[in-house]
This record gives structure tokens, sequence and C-alpha cells, in this order.
């Protein structure tokens, strides 16, 4: 994983690289001291993560993300003395924030965020190819062909799934990892254990303290994503897909 640290503070940068050196498969290719560097850098050099300071001057780093493309945007973990900066981060789709001082046990468990959202990303390139079009589904006597794009959501009802079509539910007889891994991953993310989201389909966001998060649907459903999925989830929103 090829990382940039970008802080104002030679302690800062100094101690985000040390921590960084205890965690196997981390490459620091570099080091930022303002905003305007970072943009140059994030810009023209490939960065798989950025350890990214808010309080810097000229260029601060919430104004960073904002000026890069969302396909620009690399995972990135704010760096940050105040707790009051979190509606932001949420809103540019960051990782994960850390308070100064940072404290080892949580930034051990943002690294391993970032594991899983880089996982996330390979899974999906690798399924690519992989996804199914159409579902078949009994009403009545009848057999109907539901097309995936025309399906806002699915969640698993007992030994069925449940596919939510508008004001529409469709059951079927497979497990939720079956209908996972024949969607289309660019399409469709795991959100819970019981829940499926086609991500276009997603309006809104909203942290919890527990670290899940509430997602509002455009036709005003209310789901709720458990923070084992939210790393994934942001992954694919940070990729500009909606």
């Amino acid at each position: 994983m090829d990382v940039l640290i970008v802080d104002d503070e030679p302690l800062a940068r100094s101690g985000v690289r040390t921590r960084l050196a205890r965690h196997a498969g981390i490459h620091v290719i570099g080091e930022c001291t303002d905003g305007e560097h970072a943009l140059d850098r994030l810009t023209n050099t490939h960065v798989d993560l950025v350890f990214l300071d808010i309080q810097m001057p000229g260029v601060n780093g919430l104004d960073v993300l904002r000026q890069l493309k969302p396909e620009q945007r690399p995972l990135c973990i704010l760096l940050t003395a105040y707790d009051d900066h979190a509606v932001h981060a949420y809103d540019l789709k960051v990782l994960d924030y850390l308070l100064k001082p940072i404290n080892d046990a949580r930034f051990d468990e943002a690294i391993q965020r970032a594991r899983d959202a880089m996982d996330a990303k390979r899974h999906l390139s690798q399924k690519r190819h992989s996804h199914v079009h159409r579902f078949q589904v009994r009403v009545g006597r009848r057999d109907l062909l539901i097309n995936a794009g025309d399906i806002d959501w699915f969640e698993a009802s007992g030994d069925y799934v449940g596919l939510h079509v508008g004001s529409a539910t469709h059951l079927i007889r497979e497990t939720m990892l079956q209908v996972e891994q024949s969607l289309d991953p660019e399409r469709f993310v795991r959100i819970h254990r019981s829940t499926i989201v086609r991500i276009d389909r997603i309006a809104e966001t909203q942290a919890l303290s527990n670290r899940d998060c509430i997602v509002r649907l455009h036709d005003g459903t209310i789901l709720r994503a458990s923070r084992s999925y939210v790393a994934a989830m942001k992954a694919l929103l940070e990729r500009g897909t909606l």
C-alpha cells in the first residue's frame, strides 16, 4: 500500500511514519508540508492512502480533498486536533479521522480499515465480469424476470432473499452470499449481513457514534450499515459510482 503523509508539523509526520513502520506492506512514498504540495503529488502520483492534516497554512486538508476529482482521491485518513470536523469528513467520503495526539490503538484500527477497503477494491475488480443481469421470481403462476438494474435493495428473509423493486417485494430462494456473489460489484454493495443496496439508490449517509451509519435511499427508505461493511461501501462511493 503506497502512503503519502501530509502535515505541516515535522513531529506529526514523524509520528505517523514511525507508527506505519510497525505495519507490513506499507510503503511511505513521500511527505508534504502543505496543501498545495499535496495537491500536486495526489494529482500526479499514484497514492493508495493519504494521512492528511486538516489545519495547515494556505490550502487546508479538507480543501485538498474538495479540489480533487472523486476518481483522483485516494483512501484518506484525516489528522486533526479537533473533533468538530466529522461531518465534513464524512461528506467527503473520508475513510477515518484520528484525533491528535494519536492513540496507537485507533491508528491500528484505521490501518485495518484501509486494508479492508483496499481488499474490497481488489475484490470488486476481480468480480467485475461475473455478475448476473436478471433474477427470476414467481408471482402466482407466472415466472417474472426482474432486471438487476431495477432492484433498489436486497434483504435477507429467513431462507429467502427479498428483492425490493419500488413498492413491490419479490422473494427468491437463495442466500445473501449467493446473491452478493452474483451481482455487479460496481453497482451493488453489502452494507449489513442482511442488506445489499444498489449504490446509485443511496441519497445520503450519516455516521453514528458506534461507527455504524444510517443510509437513506432516494425513495426515503432508511437502512443501517454496520461498521464491518462501512469501509467497503465508502470505498465504492469514493470511486464516484453515484
